[in-house]
């Protein structure tokens, strides 16, 4: 990774989010406030203030399936995204989209799974057997 991605993005329970971020995806916690927490989302500054978070609604069509926009997420490497596969299922994590793969034997093959973190924003986790793949045609 050349540079780190930063994302800002509402939660209604800053306690509630610690827990799922940090207990649940293992993100470590960075700086915090009374109204807002950072977290290290797989190498990506994630902050998480209080408030309302964005509507979301599944009107983005990729292949077969109707995604939540906005949404956001993280590409791992295979290994990682089946690891963290274990540890949501472990925890009782309900998919919005069950882990599954998409685009097999395409240019661009990957795996993917959505879920909600407790404020309702939609979380996408992919996973590439190849990082040369993310970009492929």
């Amino acid at each position: 990774m050349q540079t780190a991605f930063h994302l800002a993005c509402n939660v209604r329970d800053l306690d509630e989010a610690r827990a799922f971020y940090a207990d649940v995806l293992g993100c470590a916690i960075g700086r915090e406030a009374e109204t807002w927490i950072d977290f290290d989302f797989f190498g990506h500054q994630l902050s998480l203030h209080l408030g309302e978070p964005f509507e979301a609604r599944p009107t983005g069509r990729v292949g077969a399936h109707l995604v939540p926009m906005p949404h956001f997420g993280v590409i791992l490497p295979l290994e990682r995204f089946r690891a963290l596969q274990e540890r949501l299922e472990a925890a009782g994590i309900s998919f919005l989209i069950p882990p599954s793969v998409r685009f097999p034997g395409e240019p661009g093959e990957q795996w993917t799974m959505f879920f909600h973190d407790p404020s309702g924003n939609p979380i996408e986790i992919k996973g590439f057997a190849s990082q040369d793949a993310v970009f492929a045609r």
